[in-house]
């Protein structure tokens, strides 16, 4: 949990992460606005980005740029995504016991439900 915590602390102020990611500071914030991440504030209301939110707006312009999703593209894959890895910690969570295995199965029909994938 320590280590986590450690990853969201902000460590990039915004012209510094922009920079870093060949990105205009108004596309931070506009992916900010989305939801897609949610930067640290100093005590100035400044952001600051986290190795996690570079992390994060790399995959982001990767979907945007070398994959040719607009926005609401870029949603869908996202929440596919933390939805994937949410229930990818709950089976290395479950990996030496056997329940759990109908709220995997939920969870994977929740995400062929968000892209339209008929589950029956």
């Amino acid at each position: 949990m320590m280590e986590m915590e450690k990853e969201k602390e902000g460590l990039y102020i915004m012209s510094v992460a922009a920079r870093m990611l060949g990105m205009h500071p108004q596309t931070l914030r506009k992916y900010e606005r989305a939801g897609f991440i949610k930067p640290a504030r100093t005590a100035g209301m400044m952001r600051l980005y986290s190795a996690e939110d570079i992390m994060q707006l790399r995959f982001i312009k990767h979907l945007v740029e070398d994959l040719g999703l607009n926005l609401a593209g870029v949603e869908v894959v996202l929440n596919i995504v933390w939805k994937l890895s949410a229930l990818r910690n709950k089976v290395f969570a479950l990996k030496d016991a056997s329940e759990g295995w109908e709220e995997i199965l939920s969870g994977i029909e929740e995400i062929l439900n968000m892209v339209g994938y008929p589950t029956t």
